[in-house]
């Protein structure tokens, strides 16, 4: 049974005043792109009307040495409460219209509890070309008591990845281009090895995107297929940093395949360890 999560931007333009529903602007940068853009900037420039800027790198741990790892429930929950975020609300998630970290924060906000999250499909840019409001500057809202707690943790660590790709038994999807898969270019941050997990397939993230939202459910279908993957079956998904991995994620969600973990650490831990195994 295929679960879509997507809205279209003239049903959020048609709901975007109930008390109900709250729209969060999720927008990040590729790795290297913050060199030359500032997302925060781009925010305040014109966004959709009391979105707030869910700020993907600031809501990661700060503690780790890893990007983009998930924080932990309190401080998460602290952070949404300052926000104005409300857990018991529909919450709308976007990103610039390339579905690239959407995703991301749809997975994070269902991590950590929230029932209704749903993607605007196209994101921002589907928005603009209907024609629809934009609002500037920052959105303060007043403090929440969002509630933020893990009711079912598919998050794999390290030590279960090793198992995983030893063993064998779980299907492991890699979802960074095919030349960093196989080694045929460097990683966008510095430090990280060329290469991939052993036994982990690969199926690069946006050939499951178009126009900022996922393809048809028969595509999907024939995608996964070619990519060696059973649809089916139980799966985890990395990538190079958790980001885009959730969007194989969504993917294999809509196809109504619940039983899909996310290895957080990705190609950020296992390509800066020197001890662990890693092929071509």
């Amino acid at each position: 049974m295929s679960q879509t999560v997507f809205v279209t931007p003239r049903w959020l333009a048609d709901h975007l005043n109930d008390t109900g529903i709250q729209v969060l602007d999720a927008r990040l940068l590729p790795p290297g792109q913050e060199r030359v853009r500032d997302v925060e900037r781009e925010y305040r420039a014109g966004h959709l009307p009391e979105a707030v800027f869910f700020n993907i790198e600031q809501l990661s741990d700060s503690q780790s040495p890893y990007p983009h790892m998930l924080p932990r429930p309190d401080h998460f929950a602290v952070a949404m409460r300052e926000l104005g975020v409300d857990h018991e609300k529909h919450l709308i998630v976007y990103d610039e219209g390339n579905l690239f970290s959407a995703p991301r924060a749809w997975w994070m906000l269902r991590h950590f509890g929230v029932e209704k999250v749903s993607i605007l499909a196209g994101g921002l840019q589907a928005w603009q070309q209907k024609n629809l409001p934009l609002a500037t500057s920052e959105v303060s809202l007043a403090p929440t008591q969002f509630e933020a707690y893990v009711a079912e943790d598919n998050v794999i660590p390290l030590t279960k990845m090793l198992v995983l790709s030893h063993e064998g038994g779980t299907q492991i999807i890699d979802a960074r281009s095919a030349p960093r898969f196989n080694a045929e270019a460097d990683e966008p941050r510095p430090g990280l090895r060329r290469g991939h997990i052993p036994n982990s397939l690969n199926l690069p993230w946006d050939h499951l995107v178009s126009e900022g939202r996922l393809k048809d459910n028969d595509t999907l279908q024939a995608l996964f297929k070619q990519a060696g993957v059973d649809t089916t079956q139980p799966a985890v998904v990395t990538c190079g940093s958790g980001v885009t991995a959730v969007v194989l994620l969504l993917a294999l969600h809509q196809l109504g395949q619940q039983q899909v973990s996310l290895y957080d650490g990705s190609w950020g831990e296992w390509g800066s360890r020197d001890d662990l195994p890693v092929r071509p």
